[in-house]
């Protein structure tokens, strides 16, 4: 087969060749993959401005090569170089490909597990014919309360939905069983806080006055101004992590809403208002650094899983839920 390389070489076209930037070598090493979240442009430089070459349908998964920043002046300048340029990063979820040994093991009352694949579909039964009720996506995380194998001898696992209490069915291979060290508390002695900026986006985490974690995230938008005071959908004020889920299906509750959402598998959930407010990993975007929440505070997973054994209550990697008066959270 001839490569698109090897037909410059062949045809002397270094005109042609000139259009779209050099490919990476067919031996250059990914850093990672991206799943295209929707359809995204590829330009020929790491530049809104730039000139667009290409594009990536959404639901893609392609390589990722390097990380860039750009120099435009924006809230998020991190830029991902892929084959024939560069892509802006709040519109990739960077995932990878990771296959599981899976187990019929059975466990009371279940286990937690997290999706370890760009994306897979849940299904209605455990056979590949049977319909197709969702599709799972990186980082998700979900209880697994069963397992079984099918005719062809792949292995299956039973996913509890904690929303709507309905069942469906994933691959083994798809799914990674959460151990107890990953959820180990971390600085457990240590005095904590949260602080959260709405105006400038902004997550610090601080541990006896001194800050170990800086990172941009994404609240609820701007509503309006009362009394000189801008009032955000994410509640400003003085307030504490109270309770925890590892998973949690998240839906709006009016389905004929413009901003209906329905959400399963929302990973690393630590709420910290009565309302229902959260602190949680977000697949559904990698934009952060700019309100486009309905009100929860948006991280990575990833950050979001790091923040969610940082902080006070304690999490347990055997129980769906935890309470209790925990780490500071203040939002300004």
């Amino acid at each position: 087969m001839i490569t698109r390389r090897d037909f410059l070489k062949l045809s002397g076209l270094g005109l042609a060749a000139s259009i779209l930037p050099p490919i990476p070598p067919d031996e250059a090493p990914r850093t990672m993959l991206g799943r295209a979240i929707r359809q995204i442009e590829i330009y020929d430089r790491p530049s809104l401005s730039a000139k667009t070459v290409s594009s990536i349908w959404g639901e893609t998964v392609f390589d990722i090569y390097d990380t860039v920043l750009s120099d435009d002046e924006h809230y998020n300048r991190t830029w991902y170089a892929v084959r024939r340029g560069y892509v802006y990063s709040g519109r990739v979820q960077p995932v990878q490909w990771k296959l599981q040994k899976p187990s019929l093991e059975k466990v009371k009352g279940g286990y937690l597990g997290e999706i370890s694949v760009p994306y897979t579909s849940a299904k209605s039964w455990p056979h590949p014919r049977s319909e197709t009720r969702n599709r799972f996506y990186y980082g998700q995380t979900h209880w697994i309360t069963d397992a079984r194998r099918d005719e062809f001898g792949t292995v299956w696992y039973e996913v509890a939905d904690d929303r709507f209490q309905m069942w469906s069915w994933v691959k083994g291979e798809h799914l990674r069983r959460v151990t107890a060290e990953e959820l180990a508390p971390i600085a457990p002695k240590a005095e904590k806080r949260i602080e959260v900026s709405l105006a400038e986006q902004t997550f610090q985490c601080f541990e006896d006055g001194v800050q170990v974690l800086d990172v941009l995230c994404s609240t609820g938008p701007y509503l309006r101004t009362e009394n000189g005071q801008r009032v955000y959908g994410t509640p400003s004020g003085d307030h504490a992590i109270t309770r925890k889920r590892a998973s949690r299906h998240m839906a709006g509750d009016d389905l004929a809403s413009d901003d209906f959402y329905d959400l399963p598998g929302v990973p690393w959930v630590s709420y910290f208002h009565w309302w229902g407010v959260s602190i949680h990993g977000t697949y559904w975007h990698n934009d952060y650094g700019r309100p486009r929440s309905h009100g929860c505070i948006n991280l990575p997973p990833e950050t979001a899983k790091w923040v969610y054994r940082w902080t006070l209550p304690q999490p347990f990697v055997d129980k769906q839920a935890v309470e209790g008066k925990g780490t500071a959270v203040i939002v300004f």
